[in-house]
């Protein structure tokens, strides 16, 4: 993930954190480039008129509208919005900058998440940003009518044999996975540099579940977490928010 800055040991920090391939900083003035494109996995927020009342989002959306809000975008923007656990995806829009809170990676309508049939209780989704070059753009050409007929993706854990003396019929058995994330903070090409943001993020906060998982000789992940139910995921979320991390990840745990 990207971050805004980092405040210890300057020059040794900086320079291995350049590590970012999909982000530029340009002349300290903290302006995020994605040169391939947004995309952030996390917790969106249905948008709904008791959510604006409350003034927890500070913009209305139409309930049929395929826009979302979505900070790290500018308006205009093409996006796909992709339910990671079944798999189903709509296009859409990102509409005015709009203050949601912060824990959530973007504002959806009923719509978008009707049409992925988005479980609210796990509203778990992908936003990658669809850039004008994308083959993408020019090979979706399905309506979201047809889209509908495309079948479930969800895994199937196993397949039961009901009345096995007759016509032996079988039945699809989804089993649900249990709740279990963590929060991506970023990647890093030394293991040093990594131990560097575990103690930062120690001393400076209150988390204390910092892990480092090498992902190859060249990428050590830094990682908060596991959590296993949502009230501790936010809360430490909001926590490590005070360090200005510019693109967090929530990660759903195999």
């Amino acid at each position: 993930m990207n971050y805004k800055y980092i405040l210890i040991p300057l020059f040794f920090l900086l320079s291995e954190c350049t590590i970012y391939t999909d982000v530029n900083v340009i002349n300290d003035t903290k302006k995020i480039v994605f040169k391939d494109g947004f995309n952030n996995q996390g917790f969106a927020l249905i948008y709904s008129d008791e959510l604006y009342k409350t003034k927890k989002i500070s913009r209305k959306l139409n309930d049929r509208d395929l826009i979302i809000f979505q900070k790290n975008l500018k308006k205009g923007s093409t996006v796909k919005i992709n339910n990671i656990i079944n798999g189903k995806s709509v296009i859409a829009k990102v509409g005015q900058t709009t203050k949601y809170p912060k824990f959530n990676n973007s504002v959806i309508t009923k719509r978008i998440a009707d049409e992925i049939q988005l479980d609210l209780n796990e509203p778990y989704v992908e936003i990658s940003e669809i850039l004008n070059n994308s083959t993408f753009v020019a090979k979706k050409s399905k309506t979201f009518d047809e889209e509908k007929q495309v079948a479930n993706k969800a895994p199937v854990d196993s397949i039961s044999i009901n009345n096995l003396n007759s016509s032996s019929k079988k039945k699809k058995l989804i089993k649900k996975k249990k709740f279990d994330y963590s929060i991506k903070i970023a990647d890093f090409y030394f293991k040093d540099t990594a131990k560097s943001m575990r103690k930062r993020i120690k001393n400076e906060t209150r988390i204390r579940s910092v892990k480092i998982i090498k992902i190859n000789n060249t990428k050590y992940r830094v990682l908060l977490g596991p959590f296993n139910n949502i009230n501790s995921l936010q809360m430490a979320f909001n926590d490590i928010d005070i360090l200005e991390f510019e693109n967090l990840e929530i990660i759903k745990n195999d």
